[in-house]
């Protein structure tokens, strides 16, 4: 059984929606694969709680309670390294791992941002994308590395930018398609049909158009 740990600070809404989308398409069963662990550096994030009431491992670490961003990783590398983890799953985790973290799992951490990369790195993307006067926007699952926001990308999903937007609305919008992308890409990941090569995103192209969602 291919395992999944997922990362969270908070509630988790991708958490949720993966979770929901491995269960509607029984993972277990059509892809040998199950979400083992879901992993917090805030105690007191709700997504745990929810992992418990759906029989997962819900593991609380704060990072707080670490000397050193160092320190904290190694601490929950230890965590991560007992699931062996197919696929490593950022929903909503608010820490920017280290070079050293992300090399050790390299190939198997995703991450969603919620902007169509390379376009609009970092916070704020919906303030950025309605101050740039763009047409489109979205979010994009990539694998994760040492550069913040900048992975190979694994899938896209574009929503329209409409006059009567503002940045509540615009997110809003996209988040809806978030939760429909994400679990795709985790999926196609944990399948082997998405794989990273020197630095690139290898899949045939059935797989790409699979990951490209337009709302």
């Amino acid at each position: 059984m291919k395992k999944i740990v997922v990362l969270i600070s908070g509630r988790g809404s991708n958490f949720e929606a993966i979770l929901r989308v491995s269960r509607e398409e029984a993972w277990a069963e059509t892809c040998d694969a199950r979400i083992a662990a879901v992993i917090s550096n805030r105690p007191e994030a709700a997504g745990l709680e929810i992992a418990r009431n759906a029989g997962i491992d819900a593991v609380a670490l704060d990072h707080k309670a670490y000397p050193s961003r160092e320190a904290f990783e190694e601490a929950l590398a230890e965590v991560v390294d007992r699931y062996e983890p197919a696929a490593i799953v950022l929903a909503g985790f608010m820490r920017v791992l280290t070079e050293g973290f992300v090399s050790r799992y390299e190939g198997r951490i995703l991450n969603i941002h919620p902007a169509l990369l390379p376009l609009f790195p970092g916070l704020h993307t919906h303030e950025r994308a309605l101050e740039a006067g763009c047409r489109v926007h979205g979010s994009t699952v990539h694998f994760v590395s040492a550069v913040l926001d900048g992975g190979a990308i694994i899938g896209q999903a574009v929503v329209p930018v409409l006059p009567s937007d503002d940045a509540d609305r615009l997110a809003a919008r996209g988040l809806v398609l978030e939760h429909r992308l994400y679990p795709k890409c985790v999926r196609a990941l944990v399948e082997g049909r998405v794989r990273l090569e020197n630095g690139r995103t290898v899949m045939d192209d059935e797989t790409a158009r699979s990951l490209v969602l337009f709302g």
